[in-house]
């Protein structure tokens, strides 16, 4: 989600929910690179939070795979092995497909153009190289696409996945340049305009294959 509607959508909330949800994105867009050790006291600085809270997210998101308790009251952004790219992928693959389908018999041509839009900005992101806008975009484009399936126990799942591979993709944009980055979003968006299940599922199991693959390339890439 982008930046300002993420202002808006957690207006209000309490103070240990925000903290969480800004812990939350900062991890799944790469603001920590994997590896990347995390302290309470750093977080409290950087967030602008209470410890009570920071402690709580850093709970949270530990539970949900997305940080790695180390011991000693150490914690830190996972490092992805091929093994576990390649389990993300299968369950990518098991879930985002279905969500895609569900999606085809509810979504309206108004949402259809809702998510060109967000395509377009990606697209300018990609030209302008701007890592941060194409990583934010790239993710709405997604969470919109899986809002109108209205499955929330499957999001729930895609989302957790989400969590453990998007620090991964941001070192992925450092190392290919965006304009390298492929996805099948225009194909996408013509199998929903057609109402096309088949063939709007086809697309996000390549759109899924292309990026995880861009992330097991980078793994193999890095020195050892």
């Amino acid at each position: 989600m982008n930046s300002e509607a993420n202002k808006v959508e957690t207006a209000g909330l309490p103070a240990h929910e925000q903290v969480y949800r800004d812990l939350r994105d900062a991890i799944l867009f790469g603001e920590f690179k994997p590896g990347e050790p995390l302290t309470i006291q750093g977080l409290v600085v950087q967030l602008g939070a209470g410890m009570t809270p920071v402690r709580e997210a850093l709970r949270r998101l530990t539970a949900e795979g997305a940080l790695q308790a180390l011991g000693n009251r150490r914690i830190m952004v996972p490092v992805l092995d091929i093994g576990a790219v390649s389990e993300l992928t299968e369950a990518r693959l098991a879930l985002e497909p279905i969500l895609t389908k569900r999606a085809i018999s509810r979504i309206t041509n108004d949402e259809i153009a809702q998510m060109a839009a967000i395509d377009a900005r990606l697209d300018e992101a990609i030209e302008r190289g701007d890592v941060k806008l194409y990583l934010e975009e790239n993710h709405t484009f997604h969470t919109a696409l899986n809002a109108v399936a209205d499955s929330p126990i499957l999001t729930s799942m895609v989302d957790g996945l989400w969590l453990r591979f998007g620090p991964s993709l941001r070192i992925v944009c450092g190392q290919f340049g965006t304009r390298n980055l492929p996805d099948r979003h225009k194909e996408l968006l013509i199998a929903l305009q057609a109402k096309d299940a088949e063939a709007a599922a086809q697309a996000m199991r390549e759109d899924v294959v292309q990026g995880m693959d861009l992330i097991r390339q980078s793994i193999v890439a890095e020195p050892h």
